[in-house]
């Protein structure tokens, strides 16, 4: 069966912020000018939104930009921030406040909002479509399509009906060509597209190694005398840099009450860690415990779960973000903000700066495949640049010396020198390659699940809605089979057992021949990409599975 295909001016990949706004600008810019325009936005997931996952507590900056009258049109920004508490947590049952004067400036609140991103982007969505957007929810971008000349020309969804052998189902459906003048890749972080392109094209030349944290997340009812609607709760220290010696890693946490009697709940932690039996899973059920947030929890009913790595190496891991035919936006190409903890205002900005871009040559008469060299220019004139050249050395400096110093560190940087001090830290080690042997590390003994605040793998992921169609090629593909037995498991016990948040690898012992397995429950994955990045032999390589799998989130 031959593949059909569909032309547009501009495809966009990934419902996410990045990718709405880009699409949402584009059709402003043709109404305006009477200029008509073709924008399909393929999306992954079952709905749009079925695949957000973020804190979030939001800047309206860039959506200011784009609809300046979001509120009239009922954007879901119902909760403005009401109050910031910074705490150091020192213990599983010790904490300190951290007074106002002493907190980075880039970690208050005032005027901003908490949101559910996921709600937000299915209100870009609708906005999208009464624009004129096409939006293909459940298809996958799988691969890419090159021109004549080494640009690229669209992509490929991925083919639907297919087992895990292999085979053709009686339901087969070949995936489409989606061909156009220019593609816009807004994967989020770690897009497996957005990697091939950085490779081929080496888009990180001359820049920093990305870095990451996998950021896992609880939706919590409370009881509504414990509900402080607006609170926004951050931490940093325990359960994961106290003492530094023992696991080797940093990150931070964080409580936001929203709407409904309702609190999102979370822990950031950095995949530079270094001891092989740190589990970032373990760590956040152990973070639930201390009282700053068990206070609000106790009582209270846990609703949803989602996990999902961030891109936060910041200006110094930002790949050019263009190439011929095409652009990367948002976490695809890593713009989230780390000193801000916020990358959803700027991925917003990236997909604009885009948007206008693209328009500028289409309606010059450009036939795409071409690069968008001023794209370079717009961006470095940019608010979103700027903002990220003022805040360059907080992931840095943090990486170096730890919450503590780097916090010491992040404070005078910013609110005495306003980010203009006259170096620019560096970052220049993989968080893959940051692993230690696990003969040289402690073993890291974490408490059984209480079932009330702390919980295991298997019923987290149930509350992610997560399902992938049985009989399918499995997503998560070893580049050598005998990888995680041979290798992995004597220097670094197996570490995807540990650092995954869903349960997906497991080594299994046969009862009577005693041999292990490494086993892949792809079913389980909430499509994080910790797989992807930690691997320390980067055998691991995340794809796309049929399209609509993975989690459905209701409103994260």
């Amino acid at each position: 069966m031959e593949r059909e295909s569909m032309m547009f001016d501009v495809v966009v990949v990934g419902a996410g912020p990045a990718g709405l706004s880009a699409a949402c600008r584009l059709m402003q810019l043709s109404q305006a000018s009477g200029q008509e325009l073709s924008v399909c936005v393929v999306e992954k997931g079952s709905e749009v939104g079925a695949h957000i996952l973020s804190g979030a507590v939001f800047e309206t900056t860039a959506l200011n930009e784009l609809f300046p009258d979001w509120k009239e049109k009922g954007a879901p920004l119902n909760t403005p921030v009401t109050g910031d508490d910074i705490y150091i947590l020192r213990s599983d049952e010790k904490a300190a406040k951290v007074p106002h004067y002493l907190v980075p400036k880039t970690m208050r609140n005032k005027g901003n909002y908490i949101i559910s991103l996921g709600n937000l982007c299915r209100w870009l969505g609708e906005q999208a479509e009464s624009l004129g957007v096409e939006i293909f929810p459940g298809f996958a971008a799988r691969s890419l399509l090159f021109n004549d000349n080494g640009g690229i020309k669209g992509i490929v969804t991925g083919d639907m009906g297919v087992t895990a052998g292999g085979e053709q189902k009686d339901s087969y459906m070949p995936g489409m060509e989606l061909h156009a003048k220019y593609t816009l890749f807004a994967e989020g972080c770690r897009g497996h597209l957005g990697k091939e392109l950085i490779s081929h094209f080496k888009l990180d030349q001359g820049k920093d190694p990305q870095h990451y944290g996998l950021g896992i997340k609880e939706l919590w009812d409370i009881s509504p005398d414990k509900h402080h609607p607006g609170l926004v709760v951050h931490t940093a220290g325990w359960p994961l840099s106290w003492p530094m010696a023992e696991k080797g890693a940093s990150g931070g946490g964080f409580l936001y009450h929203i709407e409904n009697n309702q609190v999102v709940v979370g822990l950031i932690s950095d995949l530079s860690y270094s001891n092989p039996h740190f589990s970032p899973f373990e760590e956040f059920q152990r973070y639930k415990t201390n009282p700053v947030i068990k206070q609000y929890l106790e009582g209270g009913k846990r609703v949803s779960y989602g996990a999902r790595a961030l891109a936060k190496g910041g200006l110094q891991s930002l790949p050019e973000m263009t190439f011929p035919g095409g652009l990367l936006i948002g976490c695809d190409a890593g713009t989230l903000n780390g000193a801000k903890i916020k990358g959803s205002h700027t991925a917003m900005k990236s997909g604009l700066l885009a948007a206008e871009e693209v328009f500028k040559a289409i309606k010059n008469g450009s036939e795409g495949g071409d690069e968008l060299t001023g794209f370079k220019g717009a961006f470095e004139a940019s608010w979103l640049y700027k903002e990220l050249r003022q805040q360059r050395n907080f992931g840095p400096a943090m990486h170096k010396w730890g919450n503590l110093l780097g916090a010491a560190f992040a404070y005078a940087d910013l609110n005495l020198f306003n980010g203009k001090l006259p170096f620019t830290l560096r970052d220049p080690l993989p968080d893959h390659a940051q692993l230690k042997p696990a003969s040289v590390c402690p073993v890291i003994h974490y408490p059984k699940p209480d079932g009330k605040l702390t919980f295991d793998r298997l019923s987290s992921v149930f509350l992610s809605n997560t399902n992938h169609e049985e009989d399918q090629p499995c997503h998560l593909k070893l580049a050598d089979e005998t990888v995680p037995l041979k290798k992995n498991l004597p220097e670094f016990a197996e570490p995807a057992q540990r650092y995954c948040p869903a349960g997906v690898y497991e080594i299994v012992v046969d009862e009577t021949t005693s041999e292990q397995r490494f086993q892949i429950n792809s079913q389980n994955c909430v499509h994080c990409k910790t797989c992807d990045i930690k691997d320390p032999y980067q055998n691991i390589t995340w794809v796309t599975p049929e399209g609509a799998g993975g989690p459905n989130y209701p409103n994260m």
